[in-house]
């Protein structure tokens, strides 16, 4: 199996919420580890493996400074997620309402004996 890119570790580490939430708060200051397990209700060691999930991914770097490990946010990582993101804003926005009637008026063709609505 193919080694992950970058790019897709970062999007892993993106899909989860509690992940998602650490980095919310990392975007205020760097964080001593015991301060960002703070808020959940998860053993120090999950939120260790979270913070190890965003480490590998480059979205957070780790720092010991004395007895305590700080947490700084990276957001150059997000960068390279960002202009991938960014190359789908090309595409037009979908109506949904117009997609609805286009497949109800394809369906009614497949059936015979009914019309479209209109």
């Amino acid at each position: 199996m193919a080694q992950p890119s970058r790019l897709d570790t970062v999007f892993a580490a993106l899909a989860d919420p509690t992940r998602r939430a650490i980095l919310s708060m990392l975007l205020e200051d760097d964080m001593a580890v015991t301060d960002v397990a703070h808020p959940f209700e998860m053993s120090l060691a999950a939120i260790s493996k979270h913070l190890a999930v965003l480490a590998e991914a480059g979205l957070i770097s780790r720092e010991r400074r004395g007895r305590v490990i700080w947490c700084r946010l990276e957001p150059d990582a997000l960068r390279a997620a960002a202009v991938w993101m960014q190359g789908f804003g090309q595409l037009e926005p979908v109506d949904l309402d117009d997609f609805e009637r286009f497949l109800e008026g394809e369906l009614a063709e497949e059936e015979p004996g009914t019309e479209a609505p209109g």
